[in-house]
């Protein structure tokens, strides 16, 4: 081969290389059920699109979840329950099943890409760690008979828990009784490429340690640094202390290579009288800027530039979770799918600079964009008499109207937080009037049109306030007339559907888009030189 052509396919190989180094990081979202009367699978699809969210996990393969995700492109992350590692890893033919009736009958409609095998099993009061390699290999051997398995990545999610210490970075190793579990499921990862699985929760590092961690630290918004006095790296928050720490354990284990995937992390809107952090500020303002340092794609201290993968935990809470009270309210959505704050998953509808933590006491946090400045308009005070209200029908069925209020509290995007116990317009605590708020809220945000209080023939048009003592219905600002305007107290997702918060924007899709532009314009050529040189 002349020295030419050599020199032509270096480059080409260099432009496939950068295009590599060009991906960008993704945030999803953890799906759990672990709670009564959440919304259908179909309606937690049509609310995860709106979101314009493109990778969920979820903890089985559940059969109408994976129907719900037909045809959506998202990215599925399926998971093996703990209760059934034994019988994939007893027998080849228990997989084969498996994958047989619940995988393949909906693959590639429904984009699996991914299998976690067992979740946090070296926490597990069962220690079914010893089953986790075999079950992986198995589920390996099946997707390998049906030609999957360079398609389906194939891990197992742990608990940071699996280090014997965390900090400072550097120093941290992986416990010695996981050792001899951990290597050759490390070498399984390494043969297949698949990502090493770790669950990062700053909020039980701060909890725990209250006297020993700031606040701020484990909220992204430290005005100051921590130093390893190792290796004389600066962390200026825990999330990445604590990502450096598993990326230092692999390394001690000669995995260097292994790529990590960060496959929980959140914070909790509420908890017990001793967790004080546990609110739904420190929840936002954790989340927004998570999702700020993961689209930037800074990586880490020692590894800056690294692709960060991370599932936020978790879309609802969980009313069925054992343990402290913060452990069934992580979510973002309350089970009837309104939002417990208003989290804008693009990291990009929001004022410059981090969120900062709230004293509130009130349980109701600020919108991302307005950081508890925003001013809403309410209707009442005179004059405007073109003013209207959308309100459901009184001759409305329960069950038209739930159906509703679902839409409208989900996919609807309305911020149905003051519907809520303890709320100014819980109460009278019917769905006639938790509708007739909902049905306002999204008329009046999405222009007060007739068509936007339609609601399938349930609502109806009225030129008399519906406001109540406290619970005040929103309205559409007017240009004459005096307006009422409460500021802070309206918060979620006051956005209409064209907004921000429903397009795919960001920054690294852009620039995903231009690499990718300019890699076809240059390959092209590229190959087609080469090839002529070889003629």
């Amino acid at each position: 081969m002349s020295k030419r052509l050599k020199l032509i396919l270096w480059t080409c190989v260099s432009i496939l290389a950068f295009l590599e180094f060009g991906a960008a990081s993704n945030i999803g979202i953890c799906y759990g059920r672990n709670a009564d009367n959440l919304p259908s699978p179909n309606r937690v699809s049509e609310l995860i699109q709106h979101l314009n969210i493109k990778f969920v996990r979820i903890y089985d393969a559940n059969i109408d979840l994976l129907k719900a995700f037909a045809n959506t492109n998202i990215e599925l992350m399926i998971g093996v329950p703990n209760a059934d590692l034994l019988a994939f890893a007893q027998f080849q033919s228990n997989v084969d099943t498996w994958l047989r009736n619940t995988i393949l009958p909906y693959y590639p409609t429904t984009k699996i890409t991914s299998i976690s095998v067992g979740l946090e099993v070296t926490e597990a009061p069962d220690n079914a760690t010893g089953l986790v390699l075999p079950a992986m290999q198995n589920i390996h051997t099946a997707l390998k008979k049906a030609g999957l398995e360079k398609k389906i990545k194939i891990s197992s999610s742990h608990s940071l828990a699996i280090l014997s210490r965390s900090f400072p970075p550097s120093s941290a190793t992986f416990s010695k009784k996981h050792l001899t579990f951990l290597k050759p499921m490390l070498e399984f990862l390494v043969e297949n490429e698949s990502p090493f699985m770790i669950d990062l929760y700053p909020y039980y590092a701060y909890r725990d340690s209250a006297e020993k961690v700031q606040l701020e630290y484990a909220l992204f918004e430290s005005s100051s640094q921590v130093v390893d006095p190792a290796t004389g790296l600066l962390y200026s928050n825990m999330f990445d202390a604590q990502l450096d720490a598993v990326y230092f354990a692999l390394t001690a284990m000669n995995f260097k290579t292994v790529k990590v995937m960060v496959t929980e992390s959140g914070w909790p809107s509420k908890g017990s009288p001793k967790e004080t952090a546990a609110t739904p500020d420190n929840a936002l303002a954790y989340n927004t800027n998570l999702i700020r340092h993961v689209i930037g794609d800074p990586g880490t201290p020692a590894k800056p530039g690294e692709e960060i993968d991370v599932y936020l935990f978790s879309l609802f809470n969980e009313n069925r979770k054992p343990g402290m009270e913060s452990e069934r309210n992580w979510g973002m959505f309350y089970a009837n799918g309104t939002s417990v704050y208003a989290l804008d998953f693009t990291g990009e509808n929001t004022v410059p600079g981090p969120v900062s933590p709230s004293n509130s006491t009130t349980g109701v946090s600020p919108s991302p964009g307005d950081n508890n400045n925003s001013t809403v308009t309410i209707g009442g005070g005179g004059g405007g008499g073109a003013k209207k209200w959308c309100v459901a029908s009184s001759q409305a069925s329960v069950t038209e109207l739930q159906s509703a209020l679902d839409w409208a509290c989900g996919p609807g995007n309305v911020d149905c937080s003051a519907v809520q116990p303890n709320q100014p317009c819980f109460e009278p605590d019917t769905v006639l009037s938790h509708a007739s708020y909902a049905f306002n809220t999204y008329y009046q945000q999405s222009g007060g049109s007739s068509l936007d209080c339609s609601f399938g023939g349930v609502s109806v048009e009225v030129d008399k306030d519906p406001s109540y003592g406290d619970c005040l219905y929103m309205i559409a600002p007017a240009t004459d007339g005096m307006n009422r305007t409460m500021a802070g107290n309206i918060t979620g997702n006051i956005t209409a559907i064209d907004s921000p918060l429903a397009s795919p924007s960001t920054s690294n899709e852009g620039f995903r888009q231009m690499v990718v532009s300019v890699a076809v314009s240059v390959l092209l050529p590229c190959f087609v030189v080469s090839l002529s040189l070889l003629w």
